[in-house]
């Protein structure tokens, strides 16, 4: 059996020494992995990255979701490389489409499994130092380019980020993991592993060569009610988009349509008392630390092999949320992450 993990992630909207701080924080747990979105018009990933590995000692490192739209690839395998160089556990790098940065005035790439296959191709070629020359759908690149800089000793992990079928097909042919991101629902984990082994197979990879995440806001204080009130409020932010992505969720459009418009017109408060406690449990990890155990608990017995708590973690203090969460719950977790 895989091994099953817990890793923790943070928003990139911080100062430099937050940063630092956070990563001295986390680093006094037994954290498997620490990882910095890659949303815009945030911090991009890497340099918070690089901030905070100085300081992480037990956990890798990485980026969930670079959007090869935001950053040639060039730059993607460049960043890695460096954060390999200082990363003191190791590292992985996660992509994904970013279909939502047309928002920002940044256009997807297309066709996007195209991108991403190409966008894979160049990064790997660098890293291994060999040319990254390619005349793609997407990407042209002169035969000569190659990586000037110092190359990572072992491969980098790769994580896809995607709540498509195409997609986790064709992470089943080349990722080493696939996220769902935005969702802590059990009934998922089976129906995306049927997506990627469509993909393994074509690649002649056993099924289940490819882990995977799930993760979601994070909120856990010893004032249970508190957390999960926070936690609706985050969670109206996006649940109105991802309750339509996910396949094993029937959710009234109708109340997702007053869920968002509360949000745009400023009442946080009133599109969280919208949310039940039944929704809540799909899109969000909230409660008490017994409460966070059960839903992991619930999600590793369904075949996630890492969960990711996402912020703010706690509900007016992220610190003391972190604290709850590496103290208590993971040790409440020992016999499923020992297993």
């Amino acid at each position: 059996m895989k091994n099953r993990e817990i890793s923790i992630a943070f928003q990139t909207d911080k100062r430099a020494a937050d940063y630092i701080a956070l990563a001295k924080l986390v680093d006094d747990y037994a954290f498997d992995a620490v990882t910095v979105y890659c949303d815009a018009p945030y911090h991009p990933s890497f340099g918070p990255l690089l901030l905070m590995a100085p300081y992480i000692g037990r956990a890798r490192i990485g980026p969930a979701g670079i959007p090869p739209s935001r950053m040639h690839p060039l730059d993607i395998a460049a960043g890695a490389a460096l954060l390999a160089d200082v990363a003191r556990a190791g590292t992985y790098l996660g992509l994904v489409r970013g279909g939502w940065l047309a928002d920002h005035g940044i256009n997807e790439l297309q066709p996007p499994l195209a991108a991403m296959r190409e966008s894979i191709g160049i990064i790997r070629k660098l890293l291994a130092g060999k040319s990254a020359g390619m005349q793609g759908r997407v990407f042209q690149i002169a035969k000569h380019v190659r990586a000037p800089y110092p190359l990572p000793e072992g491969r980098i992990p790769l994580q896809i980020g995607t709540w498509g079928t195409k997609l986790a097909a064709l992470a089943g042919e080349l990722a080493d993991e696939v996220k769902i991101g935005g969702s802590a629902n059990p009934a998922l984990i089976a129906w995306l592993a049927k997506q990627i082994a469509r993909g393994e197979e074509r690649a002649n990879r056993a099924r289940g060569t490819v882990n995977i995440v799930i993760g979601a806001v994070s909120v856990v204080d010893e004032d249970r009610g508190a957390a999960r009130f926070a936690a609706r409020r985050a969670v109206a932010l996006y649940m109105p988009i991802v309750s339509q992505l996910d396949p094993t969720t029937e959710i009234e459009p109708a109340l997702m349509q007053r869920v968002a418009a509360l949000v745009a017109a400023g009442d946080s408060d009133g599109a969280a008392r919208l949310i039940s406690d039944d929704m809540l449990d799909r899109f969000a990890f909230a409660g008490d630390v017994a409460d966070i155990i059960k839903q992991c608990e619930r999600l590793f017995d369904a075949g996630a092999q890492r969960i990711e708590l996402g912020t703010p973690h706690g509900v007016a203090d992220s610190a003391h949320g972190i604290r709850l969460i590496g103290g208590q719950a993971l040790p409440g977790l020992r016999s499923w992450l020992q297993a």
